[in-house]
């Protein structure tokens, strides 16, 4: 009996109702929308690299490590010799290992030498391979494979040429031997959109006229002659490694970090994220309170607009104990009203929420990289749910109480 009450006085005020229903369903699709894209560039980030067991580099912090190899954010303070390489390459315990050698840019995009083992080793979201949209990988020595963001952006397609330039900021270029783009790679919503990968010989190759960072005055030697070098490495960035055994991960990485030739890092990628994710958890936790405070604040609208038709429904209240109904009854009438109101504005919120994920996760994915999942509502969403409905019982009980003390002659009183 009182629900249908509810429900048919919440009819009869349909426009101002119908106002406050919309904006906790916006309040409460800012919020979880928040904590979904928390989520996925949480897990965005942690996808980023996968099946990978170990990240070696100089000996720095792990978070620094992992954000110059893996997001090409930051310089690294020093390189691993060419010899650190191999010994560690050789240790019975790795499977594979993929060198990276970074400094070098085009167009404010890192500019990586690697192997050609890189396109088959590097996973992404859970063990995705890189795949071309076109062309193939590195044959030629100055074959250069392009990501989708670095395709679009400079409307690269395979065939054209790419001069590299020397350093991350300089305007100094290699331009007397320029590359050639041999491959796009499709997206991947990783750093990897964002790179251009060469191989570790043709890093070599661009830099021998140089020498401590600047070209040696004078010195032209013609690319044929550079094609006939011995092009090893003397120094790599890092190095991504996969282990034969999951058991043997701590055992590797104790022997690199006490490597006695030179002072090296090996860091676990998970570890070195949750250690990011430490970082960053204060910006997280303002953005959600943020986004709390907005739920809030619409909850406390419909309260001043309870409030404010508590004169105009003063008569209504009286008739209803005119007809028996105790103030108890009134009380929870108001309470049930402000449920009803939240809890449709809710799941409203939720609704707008999901439907807008369907609309807009390719694009999201397709700008920003961030995949968001389309799960079913979670624990978490659904506690947020009754916890929302339980603050607008309990801020709706001052209107409540107000109602339940107005008495019968007050609400009978025609005023002039």
């Amino acid at each position: 009996m009182i629900f249908r009450l509810a429900f048919a006085s919440l009819l009869a005020r349909s426009l101002t109702v119908g106002m406050t229903v919309l904006s906790i369903a916006l309040s409460v699709a800012l919020f979880l929308g928040v904590e979904k894209v928390r989520t996925g560039a949480r897990a965005s980030f942690a996808d980023t690299i996968s099946n990978t067991d170990l990240i070696v580099g100089a000996r720095s912090g792990s978070v620094q490590l992992l954000l110059y190899s893996v997001f090409r954010i930051g310089n690294a303070t020093n390189n691993v010799t060419w010899e650190s390489y191999q010994d560690i390459a050789a240790r019975p315990e790795v499977d594979w290992i993929v060198p990276i050698s970074l400094g070098d840019s085009h167009r404010q995009f890192r500019v990586m030498g690697t192997t050609a083992e890189f396109f088959e080793r590097y996973k992404f979201r859970g063990g995705r391979d890189l795949a071309f949209e076109d062309g193939r990988g590195l044959e030629d020595l100055y074959d250069a494979v392009v990501g989708a963001d670095v395709a679009e952006t400079l409307g690269y397609s395979v065939g054209d040429p790419i001069v590299v330039s020397h350093g991350l900021a300089s305007f100094t270029e290699h331009a007397d031997q320029p590359f050639r783009v041999a491959g796009v790679l499709e997206k991947t919503g990783t750093p990897v959109d964002r790179t251009v990968i060469v191989s570790l010989e043709a890093i070599e190759a661009i830099h021998v006229d140089w020498q401590s960072g600047g070209r040696i005055p004078g010195q032209s030697t013609p690319v044929d002659e550079i094609r006939q070098m011995e092009l090893t490495p003397t120094a790599i960035t890092a190095a991504l490694v996969g282990t034969e055994s999951r058991l043997q991960i701590f055992a590797l990485q104790r022997w690199i970090n006490e490597y006695p030739e030179e002072p090296l890092l090996a860091v676990l990628p998970g570890v070195a994220l949750q250690e990011l994710w430490a970082i960053v958890g204060v910006a997280e936790t303002a953005l959600i309170g943020v986004s709390a405070m907005v739920v809030v604040t619409a909850l406390i609208g419909m309260m001043a607009m309870i409030f404010s038709s508590l004169n105009e429904r003063r008569r209504e209240m009286a008739i209803f104990r005119a007809m028996g109904a105790k103030p108890r009854t009134i009380l929870g009438l108001l309470v049930l009203e402000a449920a009803l109101m939240a809890a449709i504005g809710a799941l409203a919120g939720m609704a707008l929420l999901y439907a807008a994920l369907a609309v807009g996760r390719p694009l999201i994915d397709a700008a920003f990289g961030l995949w968001l999942p389309l799960d079913p509502p979670s624990l978490r969403e659904l506690q947020t749910l009754a916890a929302v409905i339980a603050v607008a019982v309990i801020v709706s009980l001052l209107p409540a109480l107000r109602a339940y003390r107005l008495s019968l002659a007050d609400g009978m009183m025609v005023r002039t």
